[in-house]
């Protein structure tokens, strides 16, 4: 039996409508001059305001930095950086997917710690205390508010890095699946697809333990039944609730285990043609379960007889790409995505051992 150490450090408060307790939470946390990390998409919908202005009602002052994309780059990172550096910042809160949370606890290393964000790359590389911080996700998909990890790219190489400390993790977290209702459906489809993978690949992971085992499990059950829930009734708030609980399970099962080889062939697709992620984890996912059965198989159907088939009618059921052609890949580009998969974190923890000729033939059969 796999040992682990677990400790709670993020409050999660959950339920529709809980943004309206941003300002009281903050103010328990001693913020007074924050950092509102949160992407342009978020103030085109006019989350960043309502943000800004229950912050304000608690008498906290509010510096809004937007300049940042999807997969946030280490330049953004620095920019950001650069934008709160002189500002007396105490704090932070994260509004938005993923991209606004990993850029927010990216700040924060720069911020509290100094260097560059590449320093951190790793686990453990923050030798100074952190500003206290909160995380609210606008999408049910990269759990990040669950984990104490940023993933930023290089702007150099591309390359995922991920940059983890226990000090990054967010104090508290608000779960309002009313902000999730108006994203767009491609994102809920693919943040969605996202979490799925998580609860499938920490379920297997070499990493897993008897705790991730739990979030691992419960999180499937959530998603599986409402992602499609979601995809035909988006106004569904106790599905959206659902999936927006499965998962912030389904990120505390990865920092409690790991992830696997879907992950580790969908970066290479990212870094090199700026797939989506979580549409190159719907080509990839059903294929790197079948590849894994012969050492995993009965551990997957413990999730259902065929788990192959379901995520694969789950991703139609999102309306998400069915093979690697879709995403625009080249045959003749897959053994360096290959060779480019194998160097990934993700796949050391992979049940099945990992290497670029097993890459190619999951990216083959994804083909």
């Amino acid at each position: 039996m796999q040992s682990f150490d677990f400790q709670s450090r993020t409050r999660a408060v959950f339920g529709p409508g809980k943004l309206s307790e941003l300002g009281a939470l903050a103010r328990d946390l001693n913020f007074q001059r924050t950092l509102l990390v949160c992407d342009s998409g978020l103030v085109a919908a006019g989350y960043a305001r309502r943000a800004a202005r229950l912050l304000n009602d608690a008498n906290i002052e509010v510096f809004a930095f937007h300049e940042f994309a999807a997969n946030p780059d280490s330049d953004m990172v620095e920019n950001g950086r650069r934008f709160a550096a002189d500002l007396a910042i105490d704090s932070i809160v994260g509004l938005g997917g993923g991209s606004s949370m990993d850029c927010a606890k990216a700040i924060n290393f720069l911020l509290t710690n100094g260097g560059r964000i590449q320093d951190y790359w790793g686990y453990g590389k923050a030798s100074r205390p952190m500003l206290p911080a909160i995380g609210i996700p606008t999408t049910a998909g990269t759990g990040s508010e669950a984990q104490c990890y940023a993933l930023i790219s290089d702007v150099a190489t591309h390359v995922k890095m991920a940059c983890g400390d226990t000090k990054a993790a967010f104090r508290t977290v608000i779960l309002d699946p009313e902000l999730t209702v108006s994203q767009p459906q491609f994102v809920a489809a693919t943040a969605g697809y996202d979490a799925i993978s998580h609860a499938v690949e920490t379920w297997v992971s070499t990493r897993r333990n008897p705790l991730s085992e739990c979030f691992s499990r419960e999180a499937w059950r959530l998603l599986e039944v409402n992602y499609t829930k979601v995809m035909a009734q988006p106004e569904d708030i106790e599905a959206r609730g659902a999936m927006q609980i499965g998962a912030h399970f389904a990120g505390l099962a990865i920092e409690n285990s790991m992830l696997g080889a879907a992950h580790a062939c969908a970066n290479p697709l990212t870094a090199r043609y700026g797939t989506e992620h979580g549409a190159a984890i719907a080509v990839l996912l059903e294929h790197v379960v079948r590849w894994n059965e012969e050492v995993v198989g009965e551990r997957y159907r413990t999730l259902g007889p065929d788990l192959a088939a379901r995520l694969r009618d789950l991703a139609s059921a999102g309306g998400l790409p069915g093979g690697l052609r879709g995403l625009g890949t080249q045959r003749s580009d897959l053994p360096q995505l290959a060779a480019d998969a194998a160097t990934q974190w993700t796949g050391r923890f992979n049940p099945r051992p990992f290497d670029a000729a097993g890459a190619l033939e999951i990216y083959q059969c994804a083909f």
